[in-house]
């Protein structure tokens, strides 16, 4: 795997975030959290996330570093509610009511469940596929199920099933 090196300027931004909320939410909890362990070694499309028996929050070093603030805003207090959700609630639906209240009433920031970067230089290989209305891009583990008969695709639109476009 190839490791990208993430400014410590970046870097520091992030600790500096994860801080100052985690230093909220032991403020209006009542109660002191131990710092999170911090890694950069998130893959694909995802942005980041919450490693929840280890206290750990892996981040997508190359999104933070084409996204840096919009991506220290959003993503950090994300996966940090998800350590904090666990923390308070024990296991419960990821992005469900309780992880909702810590994002929006502890931590004061909107509950969005995906991020909206661009996901462009990050993207494995896509698959073409179609059906009557319209193309469709399909991932490279999607169209190996495909492949392998483990999965079927079907156009949201028109409910045609997708075929590969040769």
């Amino acid at each position: 795997m190839k490791t990208v090196s993430v400014p410590l300027s970046l870097q520091h931004a992030v600790m500096s975030t994860m801080q100052q909320k985690l230093e909220q939410a032991s403020h209006f909890l009542q109660q002191s959290f131990p710092e999170p362990s911090i890694n950069y070694q998130q893959r694909g499309t995802i942005a980041g996330s919450a490693r929840l028996q280890d206290w750990e929050i892996r981040l997508n070093p190359i999104l933070l570093i084409e996204n840096q603030q919009a991506f220290i805003n959003q993503v950090i207090p994300h996966e940090l509610a998800h350590l904090l959700t666990y923390h308070q609630f024990g296991k419960v639906a990821p992005h469900g009511k309780e992880w909702r209240f810590i994002m929006e009433t502890v931590l004061k920031v909107p509950a969005s469940r995906t991020h909206q970067f661009s996901v462009h230089s990050v993207r494995s290989q896509i698959f073409i596929y179609c059906c009557y209305c319209q193309e469709h891009e399909l991932t490279i583990r999607q169209h190996n199920k495909v492949l392998r008969g483990k999965s079927c695709y079907v156009c949201r639109q028109c409910g045609e099933k997708l075929t590969l476009l040769e």
